[in-house]
């Protein structure tokens, strides 16, 4: 069923003062929704940058959920393109971009560079030292799960007993299947969920600080990777037929638009399909954001600057 985007949008005029403006000006003129979570956004922002710097472009940006409706307003026209799309958390990608076997309403226009993924993760320096924090190697072998058995006395917990302690997703709900992986590969490991991810987070800078072994469940990109230097553990690469007893799916994020974007802004077309942030790049602007509080838009300026060498190269 299709949804009505005016009426996700009941509060959103999206076409506000288009009927003043020449038809030259209205073809340099794009509208675009904020991803409501702080990664996404960032990518938006830095194509809005380049779009209206470089391109002579103007992005009205507009607020709406991520999901159905987006791809809803794309398939319309209400909205020219979208920001980093993630296929796991999108299912009706199947049903509008060609490449995902949907109808092609709905455009794909190209990778963005994001690559999410999941896993588990140690300080590097249980692994290779820190001499400036005066931190030896406790575990330098340690490369897979497989190796965590030899270590397993580095990560007791109370909780754990004898056996090794894994920071494991923060909330039950998420179904990471913690446990349930553990005992599979037969790593002796009691998993621990903290209950937010709050908790979590502060639980894990917290041993970072003290210099302490511990391994963690994280994701990326996120600004934990830009706070604390993480190693990760390898898993059994993802298989769906034997999930939980691999590492999760990654998800490769990507830009989409309404089909007219290909004939009417091809020089748009062509730089998202040349744009590509990467995890770190990402991760330092959300440490920026989400962590030293800092305005959005101030923090890709800023990164724009410091990295035009990096950007320009992505020109149509």
């Amino acid at each position: 069923m299709r949804l009505s985007f005016k009426s996700i949008l009941a509060v959103t005029t999206l076409a506000v003062g288009l009927g003043s403006l020449s038809p030259a000006q209205a073809a340099k003129r794009l509208t675009a929704p904020d991803p409501d979570w702080t990664g996404g956004l960032v990518t938006c922002l830095v194509a809005q940058y380049i779009l209206e710097n470089e391109l002579d472009y103007k992005v009205k940006r507009v607020t709406i959920p991520s999901g159905p409706g987006v791809f809803e307003g794309t398939r319309s026209g209400d909205l020219d393109f979208a920001c980093e799309s993630w296929p796991s958390y999108n299912p009706i990608t199947n049903e509008y971009i060609k490449e995902f076997g949907g109808d092609g309403s709905v455009a794909y226009l190209g990778e963005t560079g994001i690559v999410g993924r999941s896993g588990y993760f140690v300080p590097r320096y249980v692994v290779e030292g820190d001499t400036s924090r005066g931190i030896p190697a406790s575990a330098p072998g340690l490369k897979s799960y497989q190796d965590l058995n030899r270590y397993k006395h580095l990560f007791r917990s109370l909780e754990s007993g004898d056996r090794g302690n894994l920071i494991g997703c923060p909330v039950a709900a998420w179904l990471c299947e913690d446990q349930k992986r553990l005992d599979i590969l037969g790593v002796d490991f009691h998993a621990q969920a903290l209950g937010s991810e709050t908790a979590h987070w502060a639980e894990i800078q917290a041993k970072y600080k003290r210099g302490e072994p511990f391994v963690a469940y994280a994701w990326a990109p996120h600004w934990i990777h830009a706070a604390l230097d993480l190693v990760e553990v390898e898993l059994p690469p993802y298989d769906e037929a034997n999930w939980p007893a691999t590492n999760w799916a990654q998800d490769v994020t990507h830009f989409h638009g309404n089909p007219s974007m290909l004939k009417e802004h091809p020089d748009v077309v062509a730089l998202l399909q040349k744009m590509k942030l990467t995890n770190e790049m990402q991760s330092s602007m959300i440490y920026d954001i989400d962590v030293k509080k800092n305005d959005a838009e101030d923090v890709v300026e800023e990164w724009m600057e410091a990295n035009e060498n990096v950007w320009r190269q992505w020109l149509p």
